[in-house]
């Protein structure tokens, strides 16, 4: 089977089987919590790693801060397609990372993440407003980082920020 696939599965065994629906995820808060506190495990433990040498080839990674009056401006469509952006380059900077990781210790990290980062990523392509699928033509706003522990920084931002107030905002939306 796919990477994907497994990884798609593996996300929706975290609730209860007869009630795996993506609609579901988003209703329940401590789905979202969990990986927040998860997220900052990792950046956490990519810390305690023994030696993190600066990245060969820089991670091209989005910018994700954000103005929340901004944000509430925008449609729910908009915001999806944002982090779906924001999401493609964090995947793109984490498995380049993972080409150049010399410990295992980062090694399993940038692993996790990029599970963790992708299993949203397919999440959020299964919530649409128009017509027409995700295209990966977007030109988010991005930085490039020599150290791994930006690759953590930034999922971790990412989930606390635009991810969670995006499902805050759906399950306004979804969750009757």
């Amino acid at each position: 089977p796919s990477p994907g696939l497994l990884l798609l599965t593996s996300f929706l065994l975290h609730v209860k089987e007869d009630r795996a629906s993506p609609t579901r995820l988003v209703c329940d808060n401590r789905f979202i919590q969990k990986y927040i506190v998860e997220a900052k495990d990792m950046e956490k433990r990519v810390g305690q790693c023994h030696v993190l040498p600066a990245l060969s080839c820089p991670a091209v990674l989005p910018l994700v801060d954000f103005s929340l009056q901004e944000w509430k401006s925008k449609s729910n469509e908009t915001k999806r397609r944002e982090i779906l952006c924001d999401l493609a380059l964090l995947l793109g900077a984490a498995a380049g990372a993972q080409g150049q990781a010399s410990e295992d210790c980062e090694a399993r990290q940038l692993s996790q993440l990029y599970q963790h980062a992708n299993s949203f990523f397919l999440l959020l392509q299964t919530f649409s407003w128009e017509a027409g699928h995700w295209e990966s033509s977007c030109s988010p706003h991005s930085t490039e980082q020599t150290h791994i522990t930006s690759i953590f920084l930034t999922y971790r931002q990412l989930v606390q920020g635009k991810l969670s107030f995006f499902f805050y905002d759906l399950a306004k939306v979804l969750c009757k």
